[in-house]
């Protein structure tokens, strides 16, 4: 007994973090199931279900990546919500109501660009880690923004339909068998579309996986070897699955075409039509898959390339471009960039295919029996935090801290201008602050309203600096400041010039001919009172 459960307490403390991981891409679902709409215009939508939007919302996106091979662009897609609104909650609004709407519903569905945090405890380690998770992504291309769904988002949508085998291709196929067999044809169709859905998700997780090799070469190695271990766990037997599916379409066609009774040759012709869609998907499918394996060897080649030329990259001298333009430009000597963009201008070398390969090629014979290298599953690292994020969480510290010196300003004194903050600010915080470019965002944020409420700001935050504020107040600032309110006036005849604290600092007006030095560090005054 004693052995026993000490197998069993090990299970738990070794699978812990696996299983959680499993679990992340369900997070982001709950969360915005949960108080999505009960904040928004005093609950005026609390009837709109937010989990039922999330679902149609990922498959709209996987119709239009993966089956249609586009990314789309935000108009698109408020065309297609704006359809589901009206068409199952009888949605009737203004238009301007219609599309503010289809925003906060798409903000929220991509969390305003960054990824939902699902933070667990490992008993392994003995520390609590944050998995990160997104369904929407977004990249600028040709000048606009486009979105797609991520790999974690295709994941989700399909396990919550089907069973999770080792291979979702392998349990589809199997699927698509029994429907071919049933003669349930267009529900073979909509498998087959599944198994485009899976390659694809595949084929993008090679893209993840080349991402992460150009910024960590550690990182992306652990997530290609993990890649390779699962891509070509598949292959052997999903090429026969293929196969036997491709026979079963054609016997079928065989049947359709045979004579055998009225009734049964009846029932095969009224289904003629999707047996040949179906069987030009499977070939389509087929395609597909043989791309994967393409891509698979293309990902080997190209990951071994980043290692190699990262070895190399760590043997050699470091050379710092920025540090040399700022040395030719103290030294007013542009001719010496002459030797750094030299090499940029030589010409490229023609390079040619030798025709004797081509015999080669075409003699070429795969071995089938041929077996390669086992290949260990590593645990990919997913506790990376990226610079946007550490961007982020240091504005928001910066912009917690300075709105904690007003309150503690305002609840002494009652009223108080930014020129008396600035030098309570410098005390507490330093010169440097007013060289900081967080102090004058904050500014920028803060004049967005002309009167602050902590009590309702606690409640219901209408911008981007009252959401950051909640999220800093201790408890205890909350019982010293919650029933504050006060006002913003602006004084834009007195102006305050902080350039004296950059030409200490040796930011001097010289780095910059375009802006005159005494229109730089100037800022307009403003008055804080308590209400």
């Amino acid at each position: 007994m004693a052995a026993l459960r000490h197998v069993m307490i090990n299970d738990i403390i070794e699978d812990q973090n696996v299983r959680m991981q499993n679990l992340r891409k369900y997070y982001p679902f709950f969360c915005l199931c949960d108080t999505v709409f009960s904040q928004y215009k005093d609950g005026k939508y609390a009837y709109l279900d937010m989990g039922y939007i999330t679902m149609a919302s990922l498959r709209f996106f996987i119709n239009e990546n993966n089956f249609n091979e586009r990314e789309i662009t935000y108009e698109q897609y408020e065309d297609f919500l704006i359809e589901l609104l009206r068409r199952d909650y009888n949605l009737r609004e203004n238009p301007k109501e219609e599309r503010q709407l289809c925003a906060y519903i798409f903000d929220k569905l991509k969390n305003d660009g960054r990824a939902f945090e699902f933070h667990f405890f490992d008993p392994d380690t003995k520390e609590t880690k944050t998995a990160r998770v997104k369904y929407i992504d977004s990249h600028i291309a040709e000048g606009e923004v486009r979105y797609h769904i991520t790999s974690e988002g295709i994941e989700f949508y399909l396990d919550t339909k089907e069973m999770k085998e080792e291979s979702k291709i392998s349990v589809q196929q199997l699927l698509l068998g029994k429907l071919i067999t049933a003669k349930n044809f267009k529900g073979g169709i909509e498998v087959v579309k599944r198994i485009n859905s899976e390659v694809s998700k595949l084929i993008y997780e090679k893209q993840e996986v080349l991402h992460i090799l150009n910024y960590d070469v550690f990182a992306g190695a652990r997530a290609c070897e993990e890649y390779m271990a699962t891509a070509a766990r598949w292959f052997s037997e999903e090429q026969k699955l293929f196969t036997k599916n491709q026979q079963l379409i054609e016997q079928a066609l065989k049947t359709a075409s045979a004579g055998g009774g009225d009734s049964e040759k009846d029932s095969f012709y009224k289904s003629l039509q999707d047996i040949h869609i179906l069987e030009t998907e499977l070939k389509k499918t087929i395609k597909k898959h043989n791309d994967l394996i393409g891509e698979t060897i293309a990902l080997q080649s190209a990951s071994d390339k980043i290692i190699n030329r990262a070895k190399f990259r760590k043997l050699r001298n470091v050379f710092d471009f920025k540090d040399t333009l700022l040395r030719a430009e103290k030294r007013d000597t542009p001719e010496a960039l002459g030797s750094i963009l030299s090499p940029l201008f030589i010409p490229r070398l023609k390079k040619s295919f030798g025709v004797r390969d081509i015999d080669n090629l075409l003699s070429y014979r795969q071995d089938l029996n041929e077996r390669g290298e086992k290949l260990v599953k590593e645990q990919v690292d997913m506790d990376f935090v990226y610079e946007d994020e550490l961007e982020d969480t240091r504005i928001a510290a910066n912009y917690a801290r300075i709105f904690a010196v007003l309150l503690d300003q305002l609840y002494k004194k009652k009223t108080v201008d930014l020129n008396t903050l600035n030098g309570i600010l410098e005390i507490r915080f330093g010169e440097d602050l007013f060289v900081n470019g967080d102090y004058y965002g904050f500014l920028s944020h803060l004049s967005q309203k002309r009167e602050y409420d902590v009590t309702k700001l606690l409640e219901k935050q209408d911008t981007f600096l009252e959401s950051i504020v909640r999220d800093s107040m201790s408890e205890e600032e909350v019982s010293r400041y919650g029933g504050m309110r006060f006002t913003v006036d602006f004084l834009p005849e007195e102006k305050i010039n902080l350039s004296s604290y950059a030409i200490e600092l040796g930011r001097s007006a010289e780095t910059d001919s375009l802006v005159p030095p005494e229109e730089r560090f100037v800022v307009t005054n403003m008055r804080f009172s308590v209400a």
